[in-house]
């Protein structure tokens, strides 16, 4: 089998039976691709301030807590779930359009709670739109990490306005990290890579990490 390159950088900133198994991906089968400038019938806060964390999250005071890293495009959770041992005193939300993927997500955690009482508390899933919306979740400065873990690339010319990287998308980004903060990229997909690394050199608010600073913690 041909290996297949992945291209990868991080930029700075300046309760019942069915909870008690693992949902199974075939029961939630959706298409690859989502237009995220249609109206998706979202429902979304008007302010911070008005999200309701408590009830996403089950750790202790998570009202008073806030979110520091968020996946966004989170796919089936597999970041989710592997970054919520590793940080367990962080607040990780998921943020995926298409809905029966975070469906998917939600009932995964809801299940490996009930699986491991104590366990996966801090992380949570919402559907939502990024590329619109994100502002109204997260105060300016609130966020320390992005994930964008193998976006949509959006072959077509006419469809990279949709991609979530673009000069449009990178001015909400830099107003929700605070300062020091960092945007995780992986993909697949050179053209893709090449793009998004573009969109972050010319803009003016991030810059590219050296290698031996690249790691997360």
């Amino acid at each position: 089998m041909a290996h297949v390159p992945h291209y990868a950088s991080v930029f700075t900133i300046r309760q019942s039976q069915m909870e008690m198994e693992l949902p199974q991906k075939r029961y939630y089968r959706q298409r690859a691709h989502s237009n995220p400038i249609a109206d998706h019938c979202l429902e979304y806060p008007h302010h911070p301030d008005h999200v309701k964390w408590n009830d996403l999250f089950s750790v202790e005071n998570s009202q008073q807590l806030r979110v520091d890293f968020v996946d966004v495009g989170c796919g089936y959770g597999g970041l989710l779930i592997a970054l919520s041992p590793l940080f367990p005193d962080k607040l990780v939300l998921g943020i995926e359009i298409r809905v029966k993927v975070s469906d998917y997500v939600q009932d995964r955690i809801r299940a490996l709670r009930h699986q491991n009482p104590g366990k996966f508390e801090n992380v949570a899933c919402i559907r939502s739109n990024a590329m619109k919306y994100l502002p109204n979740f997260f105060h300016k400065s609130e966020l320390s990490k992005l994930f964008f873990l193998y976006p949509d690339p959006h072959f077509k010319k006419a469809k990279h306005k949709w991609r979530i990287i673009s000069p449009q998308t990178l001015a909400e980004f830099a107003y929700v990290l605070r300062p020091g903060g960092r945007v995780y990229l992986v993909t697949d997909v050179k053209d893709l890579f090449d793009w998004m690394m573009k969109c972050f050199d010319e803009h003016p608010l991030f810059q590219q990490l050296d290698k031996d600073q690249q790691v997360l913690k």
